[in-house]
């Protein structure tokens, strides 16, 4: 199942990237910070259910997704991975999971167990003491 988010419904702001980077970290935005709300989007309602089942530190409680790309020096380029970093987390909720089918044990499987049962009985019965 293809389903592409909508850019529209993206809300992103530049921001200060963090750690070393000399005299640019202190004058370009070029972090850039994510939000997206799984309620309100475009996407069906399996998707939004499955999204917001996942236990992702990045989903808040609102069911808002938060995501913070500043490994880039360029702005469009955190941007652009921000983005590919959504569509990951939607991609990975996109395909249902199989239903688990309940499965038994064979007959040879149980005569088997049932088999080693009785010879660890007999071993634990040859330890007791001997009948005078």
């Amino acid at each position: 199942m293809n389903v592409t988010v909508d850019p529209a419904e993206v809300e992103v702001t530049a921001i200060r990237a963090q750690g070393a980077g000399g005299q640019n970290v202190n004058k370009v935005s070029s972090a850039v910070h994510l939000r997206f709300d799984i309620v309100a989007s475009s996407l069906p309602d399996a998707v939004k259910e499955r999204l917001l089942a996942t236990r992702d530190q990045r989903i808040t409680g609102e069911g808002v997704v938060v995501i913070k790309a500043q490994t880039h020096r360029s702005q469009d380029m955190n941007r652009a991975e921000a983005l590919a970093r959504l569509q990951q987390m939607v991609d990975a909720v996109a395909i249902p999971p199989r239903p688990r089918k309940a499965t038994k044990p064979s007959y040879g499987a149980k005569m088997r167990r049932l088999e080693g049962k009785v010879r660890r009985g007999n071993v634990k019965a040859l330890r007791g003491k001997p009948d005078l």
